[in-house]
């Protein structure tokens, strides 16, 4: 029995980037032991440093799931899910009867569906848990937690997210969450894409930028990220919140998820065009508003 409440009360948590880092730290205030594993070892030190006994650092995600029934991951990319999952002592190395898996990485639809059949074949439970929300909202615990998947282990896990986020919804099969967060990502992305573009026909027309900012945040059309990113945009600061790279994934992804219904959407195939571009001109690893910088220029060469 004691062996059985030590293990509640530590979570793993495998991914402590942008995101996992400040979701990671909400569930030590919220009074968890944590077991943690990052590809690069040093944020896994770092969190242990801090926050001392409370964080154990794993050698590998495997050992994370030796040391607790639940373990949340937040994995940057598809390619990188698929890595970490797959690889020697990697997740799936580590899932046996009983244990819980909440996935929080944005990927295709198809993506998440086989993660949960690779996880349940050996006997585990899987909860989709996609987030809307960036580098600020994870570390102040106001994530959206999208969710699919094992209907109990989300009523199991609401306590941490709650911990870790403001909302948390339950949309049903496997693969539903991941589809509602290309949906929110898809719309954001397209709304970044408009924002630019508003931003460099000012700049053209010879308007004050700031002004229209100001008209827009007195409008129907006021919002939290314009209102956040178009200053940003103005003073050239990128540092990343939510990288452009990951932005232009999702986009993507929403567009291939149309095409897989028969869907054309024209707005998000052009938003990722010209995130592409911005991303060809090294803007990857910058911040999503990062795009006006591109957007801009095309203004200047035209």
């Amino acid at each position: 029995h004691q062996e059985k409440a030590i293990m509640a009360d530590v979570v793993g948590f495998v991914g402590l980037g942008i995101m996992g880092e400040g979701m990671a730290i909400n569930l030590l205030k919220s009074g968890h032991t944590l077991a943690v594993w990052n590809r690069s070892r040093g944020k896994s030190e770092a969190l242990a440093a801090s926050w001392g006994d409370k964080v154990v650092v794993c050698e590998t995600p495997a050992e994370v799931f030796s040391k607790t029934n639940l373990v949340y991951c937040m994995l940057s990319t598809p390619e990188v899910v698929k890595s970490v999952y797959e690889m020697e002592a990697g997740v799936l190395a580590g899932v046996t009867a009983g244990k819980c898996i909440v996935d929080c990485a944005t990927i295709a639809p198809d993506d998440m569906q086989r993660l949960y059949k690779q996880v349940t074949d050996k006997g585990g439970r899987f909860l989709e848990a996609p987030v809307s929300g960036s580098k600020g909202p994870a570390h102040a615990g106001q994530l959206i937690f999208l969710c699919a998947g094992d209907e109990a282990l989300f009523k199991e896990a609401t306590a941490d997210l709650d911990a870790m986020g403001k909302a948390s919804f339950f949309f049903g099969e496997p693969g539903s969450g991941a589809r509602m967060k290309l949906v929110v990502n898809m719309t954001m992305g397209s709304m970044m894409v408009a924002l630019g573009e508003a931003v460099s026909l000012c700049e053209k027309a010879q308007l004050d930028s700031k002004q229209m900012l100001q008209v827009l945040d007195l409008g129907a059309m006021a919002n939290p990220m314009f209102k956040l990113k178009g200053p940003k945009m103005l003073a050239g600061e990128f540092e990343p919140n939510f990288p452009l790279q990951h932005q232009q994934k999702d986009l993507k992804l929403a567009v291939e998820l149309g095409k897989s219904l028969g869907l054309p959407l024209p707005l998000a195939d052009t938003a990722d065009t010209v995130m592409q571009q911005a991303r060809a001109e090294g803007s990857s690893e910058l911040d999503m508003c990062a795009v006006y910088a591109t957007q801009s220029k095309q203004m200047v060469s035209n």
